[in-house]
């Protein structure tokens, strides 16, 4: 199975031409997301708390944005197998818009609920207090954040992944640096806290949007259109792109509300044991960027190719893709195991938050290989072949009918420790990938899904 797994240069150019930049990207961003709970925790356990449930109400959104920019990206990707600019402007103008109405919806939600949403995670008063404060001012980000998704993610479509790194690179860092000085008063400015990192996040957002608006349409690129170009479609065009996005965007939903349920079922346990589960979270995504610029490199790749009628090569890049990702995921959770004690030194937690964190991450290395096989099988193979039915009924199926309930029984019935709760939630990645690899053996997930378009 292995002989000429590393033999086609191509392949591998093109791969790490997309898989860097995107990896770069999500490890400035894990980086200092990290920085930013590391700046948190100095202000006292129960803000961090705060800050990670109220982040659940954006998780739920902003999973949904990438539910419709990924259904939008199987288009774009195939289109660009053709070099089909109009329909590429057009897909990219439904992303703006659905994502431009559910951004609209949850900040009504975070303006008028914030205190209903922080309930659905916690009891404790001081948090919802907290959480409260953060979600009202960060919600006015969300409608910037969606038109910036929609134009990131088409732009790895078209193999221009390194725009998008460098624009969050930019405004990553600027958030940082505004945390730094709001949090703690620095330089001067007042002393705010909680308030301070929300007002750091939402000035960051619109640096975002406008660097990256500014170089798209200074270039001139693919995705550089007028609105008129954007909005230039029909009931029956929508009905195609529904036909194969709907299910892409129902399984972010499901996926989403189920992670959810997973931080009400931690929350449940304690707001220690939450802020450690934020806190290896937090640790697990500065790991995962390479995986994750591999799952973004395979959708692209594979779509290009269904699009150009290379089905032979896209299942060739289906298989090496796999192989790879057992590979990967086995290094990335060997030294996320033997790195963990110096990484979460620098959070200054209490001892049991510290206890807690520390095998939750052991937890997550033990899983690793299967949750970076399950990432490259979803998103990167069954969904850009267009098989997005399947893959919302092995993902949505697994979650709610694994992880959710074991969740529940970990931590209400059986009381157990955080880190054997975040155990039991795991074992969904493993059900994942036992469905999921008879349904890459078949081919059955390869179509075109822009030839009749």
């Amino acid at each position: 199975m292995l002989k000429g797994l590393f033999k086609d240069k191509k392949f591998y150019n093109t791969m790490i031409a997309i898989t860097l930049p995107i990896a770069l990207q999500n490890l400035i961003t894990s980086s200092l997301n990290m920085m930013d709970t590391v700046m948190i925790g100095r202000v006292g356990e129960e803000n961090i708390a705060a800050v990670g449930m109220a982040n659940q109400y954006f998780f739920l959104f902003a999973l949904l944005l990438f539910g419709i920019n990924s259904g939008a990206a199987i288009f774009i990707a195939q289109f660009w197998g053709k070099k089909d600019i109009k329909n590429i402007r057009r897909i990219l103008g439904i992303g703006i818009l659905l994502g431009g109405i559910v951004a609209v919806l949850f900040t009504f939600g975070a303006l008028a609920f914030p205190r209903l949403i922080m309930r659905v995670f916690t009891k404790d008063i001081n948090v919802i207090i907290l959480g409260t404060k953060y979600l009202r001012i960060v919600s006015f980000s969300y409608i910037i954040t969606a038109i910036s998704f929609a134009f990131s993610i088409a732009s790895r479509s078209i193999g221009q992944a390194k725009l998008p790194m460098i624009v969050s690179g930019i405004s990553l860092i600027a958030n940082t640096v505004l945390n730094y000085i709001l949090i703690f008063g620095n330089f001067g400015a007042p002393t705010l806290g909680i308030v301070g990192a929300a007002i750091a996040t939402l000035i960051a957002r619109i640096i975002e949007l406008l660097f990256l608006l500014k170089i798209i349409y200074k270039n001139r690129g693919p995705l550089a259109g007028k609105i008129n170009k954007f909005i230039d479609i029909n009931r029956a065009y929508l009905k195609k792109f529904f036909n194969t996005a709907l299910p892409v965007i129902l399984n972010e939903l499901f996926w989403s509300l189920g992670i959810t349920m997973y931080s009400v079922a931690y929350g449940r346990i304690g707001t220690g044991a939450f802020a450690a589960v934020q806190i290896a979270n937090t640790v697990q995504n500065v790991f995962m960027v390479i995986a994750r610029g591999m799952g973004s490199a395979c959708a692209v790749m594979i779509g290009n190719e269904l699009g150009a009628n290379n089905e032979k090569r896209a299942i060739e890049y289906a298989k090496r893709f796999s192989i790879l990702g057992l590979i990967i995921g086995l290094a990335i959770g060997a030294v996320l195991y033997i790195s963990a004690p110096f990484v979460l030194y620098l959070f200054g937690v209490e001892a049991e938050v510290y206890t807690n964190a520390y095998k939750i991450l052991g937890v997550m290395a033990l899983f690793m290989t299967f949750k970076v096989f399950t990432g490259i099988l979803i998103v990167g193979i069954l969904r850009s072949g267009g098989d997005t039915k399947f893959s919302l009924l092995l993902e949505g199926g697994s979650v709610w009918f694994v992880g959710v309930p074991l969740a529940f029984i970990g931590a209400l019935i059986l009381e157990l420790p955080i880190y054997w709760v975040v155990a039991l939630v795991s074992l969904e990645e493993i059900v994942k990938s036992l469905i999921g690899i008879p349904r890459i053996i078949s081919k059955k997930w390869v179509r075109n899904v822009v030839d009749q378009m």
